[in-house]
């Protein structure tokens, strides 16, 4: 099956919305519809999709940036579970790290569930150190890791 990326668009909210519930659930750290909107189109953030050659979106990550600073934050990144270990992740993060460069980013950082040990294992494969442990971090409890990766000279994302 092929897989495109692409910048995400007002017309995307629901779809992102569905996505969203299916990898996440419908719990207090999972976005609104609303919320997702908002990324979408007033944020300072950049959202890049993964859509199937049917039309459908399959994963989704969220940059946001502030002004006069360096680093971009991962804010969400979600991937359909029928997706995930064919390497789109991967691409993902690639076309995330790509948008970070162009706005003048030299690093990423995020945070990802302790639990999360497929995500953990994508951005340790892609160069994200760990920085810290956040104790009681999400909604129900669970820790978080706080992880960087630089966007320097090197970096895949650059090359």
């Amino acid at each position: 099956m092929a897989f495109t990326l692409r910048a995400a668009e007002t017309r995307d909210a629901s779809a992102l919305n569905a996505l969203e519930r299916t990898c996440f659930g419908d719990n207090e750290d999972s976005f609104s519809p609303s919320q997702l909107k908002y990324l979408v189109t007033k944020a300072n953030a950049q959202t890049r999709l993964i859509i199937d050659e049917d039309g459908a979106l399959m994963g989704y990550g969220t940059l946001l940036f502030r002004r006069n600073e360096k680093k971009a934050r991962l804010y969400s990144f979600c991937l359909h579970p029928d997706i995930r270990g064919q390497g789109l992740g991967q691409r993902l993060l690639l076309a995330l790290e790509a948008v970070a460069l162009t706005r003048g980013c030299d690093s990423i950082y995020l945070e990802v569930r302790a639990d999360n040990r497929a995500a953990i294992s994508l951005y340790r494969r892609m160069g994200y150190e760990v920085l810290h442990w956040m104790e009681d971090y999400y909604h129900d409890g669970c820790a978080a890791w706080k992880m960087i990766r630089s966007l320097g000279e090197g970096s895949s994302a650059a090359s």
